[in-house]
């Protein structure tokens, strides 16, 4: 401490008036730029970088990452607020809005000469409470289609229009249960997204199989076959040059003809076991086809041979396709044809080619037991392809959220309002000592927030709506009360189909307590140093 510190206390005591004002000042700020977008009535923000570039969306987690934020306060927010989206996939929003509220109602307190710790030490009991509340307040049911729709739904209408959502709910929650297995999480990594510029977002769809993003580069070869066999293979089907310099002399059209011939005998003989193996397994059938898809190259002269016998034929499939592939259809991806069996081959009952413009595309579809699922992504232009991609994840992550908790809660601010009133309540509050209960009772107003804002998104009055929800819940007996969007009435959740996930509830509450509470308790700001270079625990400085 300074000597001008110890002479003047009351410099100090503004000084760090100053840093909390800043920090109340900071989550307020960011509340005002997000509040807007909450719920499914809420606007859209236009972000514009420095090319000129625009991107509509009203997804809290892409405004957070791709906005500039210069107060170093606000910044902080914003990065545990798109961890809460990493961790949970959702309720970014929510956490900025109850980071800037718990601040707010803070700063009433505070005002009137209540120390910062005290508020923080009733957030911390309120936090507790609420989270216990939480286990009683959520719903645990099987976990049904029904069920994993309404979840879907609500979690997608936040994100974009009502319309767009209901036709993508289906396919996404058809996704999920296709890729799930019984007693093992779902591995969303096995639902691929591919994007593709062509009609609208509403024509986005499930595949239940595999699409590649290149077709057949013969003419003559088949575009859609039935009954396919599938061989995947990682052999070159091409003539390849020697990796060493080397040269080759001939002195007449003989020899050029023979060595043109011992070149092609290597290439042939992989040809040749391919074309037994597609007879052993469809025979002189006409309803079966054999399809080979190669991640290495297939020279002309091989395409011809492979077209003679009536085999479609894909080359240079990436490696990521690939391994799919034997997820959607099954059998073993090949190295070498050496020995090719019937029990390595996969089997598909569609697979056909699309022309889209200059692009071709491939489908493998009908698959008997497909391991991993493609979510192919529609739109006019790339801003909708983006913004639908962007829903699209959220829609996921809160479906396998509820399948792995086993459990909902009611949607539409219902909790946020059972929780407030539980805090609030004789029975709790005569359990709180001293000056704590102000701190409980901030929490509590707090959490209002998501109702109210709710309620002006939709354009309802605030104060009006608040009122019917609280009159409402006290005469339902603790039955969850939400607000009805359309009309500023109280509805029922439960019954509308209204879910919000149970963990990203439970992130939100904590995170947003714990990020509210050490910004209170910050009493100066401080220029440091290049904290993540010089200084750092075993950096050893710069290089």
């Amino acid at each position: 401490m300074s000597a001008t510190q110890l002479l003047n206390p009351k410099a100090e005591s503004r000084r760090r008036g100053e840093a909390l004002r800043v920090n109340i000042s900071a989550g307020e700020g960011l509340q005002d730029v997000l509040k807007s977008n909450l719920g499914p009535s809420g606007t859209i923000k236009m972000l514009v970088d420095g090319a000129g570039a625009i991107k509509l969306t009203k997804d809290g987690a892409v405004l957070l990452k791709e906005m500039q934020i210069q107060n170093p306060t606000a910044v902080m927010i914003a990065r545990a607020a798109t961890a809460q989206d990493d961790i949970c996939g959702d309720g970014t929003t929510s956490v900025v809005l109850m980071v800037g509220e718990l601040l707010k109602q803070a700063d009433r307190y505070i005002s009137e000469g209540l120390h910062p710790r005290i508020v923080t030490d009733g957030y911390e009991i309120a936090k507790t409470e609420t989270l216990k509340f939480l286990d009683t307040f959520k719903i645990t049911r099987d976990v049904d289609r029904e069920l994993l729709l309404s979840v879907a739904r609500t979690s997608l209408s936040t994100k974009i229009n009502p319309a767009l959502a209901e036709s993508l709910t289906a396919s996404i929650v058809d996704a999920v249960l296709a890729i799930n297995r019984p007693n093992e999480k779902p591995d969303l990594h096995m639902i691929e997204i591919m994007k593709m510029q062509h009609r609208t977002a509403a024509d986005t769809q499930l595949i239940r199989g595999l699409a590649l993003d290149h077709g057949a580069r013969h003419p003559d070869m088949p575009k859609r076959v039935e009954n396919a066999y599938i061989l995947t293979l990682n052999v070159s089907l091409e003539y390849e040059k020697s990796e060493i310099n080397s040269g080759f002399y001939y002195s007449s059209a003989e020899q050029r003809d023979k060595l043109v011939a011992s070149e092609r005998r290597f290439v042939d003989e992989k040809l040749r076991k391919i074309v037994e193996l597609k007879n052993e397994v469809c025979g002189s059938d006409p309803k079966k086809f054999f399809v080979v898809i190669n991640q290495k190259g297939i020279d002309p002269l091989s395409l011809d041979v492979l077209v003679k016998n009536g085999i479609l034929a894909l080359r240079r499939a990436k490696r990521r396709n690939m391994e799919r592939l034997q997820l959607v259809c099954g059998g073993q991806a090949q190295n070498s044809v050496e020995d090719l069996d019937p029990s390595v081959l996969g089997w598909a009952g569609l697979v056909y080619e699309q022309t889209l413009g200059e692009e071709k595309y491939t489908f493998v579809e009908e698959v008997k037991d497909p391991k991993s699922v493609t979510l192919l992504i529609k739109g006019p232009n790339q801003h909708t392809i983006t913004q639908v991609s962007d829903a699209v994840r959220d829609g996921l992550r809160s479906v396998y959220n509820t399948i792995v908790d086993n459990c909902v809660i009611p949607g539409a601010g219902s909790f946020q309002l059972a929780a407030a009133n539980h805090l609030s309540s004789d029975a709790f509050r005569k359990t709180l000592k001293g000056k704590t209960k102000y701190g409980v009772a901030a929490f509590a107003d707090a959490l209002l927030v998501i109702p109210k804002q709710l309620a002006a998104n939709s354009g309802h009055d605030i104060q009006e709506s608040l009122a019917k929800l609280q009159d409402e819940f006290a005469d339902s007996e603790g039955q969850p009360v939400g607000l009805d969007l359309k009309t500023g009435e109280p509805m029922d959740p439960v019954q509308e189909g209204v879910f919000d996930s149970y963990r990203v509830l439970r992130n939100c509450i904590a995170s947003s307590q714990g990020i509210a509470s050490n910004l209170l308790l910050c009493d100066e700001l401080l220029k440091a140093r290049q904290m993540g270079r010089q200084g750092a625990p075993g950096g050893g400085g710069e290089e």
